[in-house]
């Protein structure tokens, strides 16, 4: 598929940034507002009020939702119909998560949905810890710590997190901890009887050391058009139902836990955090280190947001960043920009949306967007 081809038929002087409705929809289009485009969300039925009412593009100049395409279910927009309607407008679409958790057969992303994507097309696909070329392989490539992993139960000899995708949401992970063989199975035993994960796909599940530290999320933007890495801002995550556990007294806590009570992890959003000024050389390493593999491993390599999420682990006294989670897309965390370190380079606090679409501006101005898309 030749997506440059398409590029030629575009009025680049009337560009249109889409997105998927959910995740970063709004993100995205705020910032694509701020500098000057069009902005249309493709919105699942049942699930548009957002874009088609609270924050739709109003007369008096409010809001930054200008257009919205419903559809019954979001892999609807790989409907040649719908993707002529995209073109049409010179769309440019700014991949999210959805396109890998609503869409039954990602490979007809990859080949048919013949849109011009701003990123790695095939970068939500490289993020799930089974296929060949995953987030494990590159972050060993790139010489980047992870926690250890276990290839079975036996194994264990630490705390681990076991990460296994739920029964009902395939697309999300049930998590619980266990110390060794035993309690793994036990624990494992009470999640498939209450039917919250399958026997099946706790033998695909990942086991990983659990790493005791300040969680820290680090969300980075690399410019192709200017070969820089920038750091947007960091946060961490906010998750259900283990926060308000975590709030309780002990006493409290304790009478839950034999109640048989077991914190949920279920991730409902993001808080900005700050970090030591000490840490940002070390952050700023391994997001190198990070680019420069993708450049070697996966062709053309990140262009544009991406995020390296894990903690700050204090062996011996040295702080280390403990990477076990990667997004190679625009993460989901629109509280980024109430951090300040990308006001420490553009002179003010700048949010994923108006951070791509100020590369997209530029791209346009020096004639240089086919770089940006794939």
């Amino acid at each position: 598929m030749d997506i440059t081809s398409i590029l030629t038929t575009y009025n680049l002087k009337n560009l249109t940034i889409a997105s998927l409705g959910g995740h970063s929809a709004l993100d995205v289009c705020h910032g694509a507002k701020k500098y000057g485009f069009q902005t249309l969300v493709v919105a699942k039925k049942g699930r548009e009020k957002t874009y088609t009412d609270y924050y739709k593009t109003r007369e008096d100049g409010r809001g930054c939702i200008d257009e919205v395409i419903l559809m019954d279910q979001f892999d609807d927009v790989l409907k040649p119909e719908i993707q002529e309607e995209l073109r049409k407008r010179n769309a440019i679409f700014i991949q999210n998560r959805y396109f890998w958790v609503y869409f039954k057969d990602f490979s007809r992303v990859e080949n048919e949905f013949k849109v011009p994507i701003f990123g790695l097309r095939q970068g939500v696909k490289l993020e799930e810890r089974d296929q060949p070329l995953n987030q494990y392989h590159l972050l060993q490539k790139a010489g980047i710590r992870m926690p250890k992993l276990f290839a079975s139960q036996d194994q264990i000899d630490r705390l681990v997190l076991v990460k296994v995708n739920e029964a009902e949401r395939s697309y999300e992970r049930a998590f619980f901890f266990a110390h060794n063989k035993e309690s793994f199975e036990s624990e494992s035993a009470k999640k498939i009887s209450s039917g919250q994960i399958r026997k099946e796909d706790l033998d695909k599940a990942t086991i990983e050391e659990y790493i005791i530290g300040a969680h820290l999320n680090l969300n980075f933007f690399y410019s192709v058009l200017n070969n820089e890495l920038e750091l947007m801002g960091t946060d961490t995550r906010r998750q259900t139902d283990l926060d308000g556990f975590l709030r309780l007294p002990f006493n409290e806590q304790r009478a839950l836990h034999r109640m048989g009570f077991k914190p949920k992890m279920i991730e409902t959003g993001h808080y900005a955090v700050t970090m030591k000024e000490s840490l940002l050389e070390k952050a700023y390493e391994i997001g190198e280190k990070f680019v420069k593999t993708m450049k070697q491993e996966v062709a053309p390599g990140i262009i544009g947001p991406f995020a390296l999420q894990g903690a700050v682990a204090a062996d011996e006294g040295k702080e280390e960043f403990v990477i076990f989670d990667v997004s190679m897309r625009i993460p989901g965390s629109p509280g980024t920009r109430f951090t300040p370190y990308s006001g420490y380079l553009h002179g003010e606090s700048l949010s994923y949306g108006e951070r791509i679409a100020l590369e997209l501006r530029q791209a346009v101005e020096t004639g240089k967007i086919v770089e940006l898309i794939t």
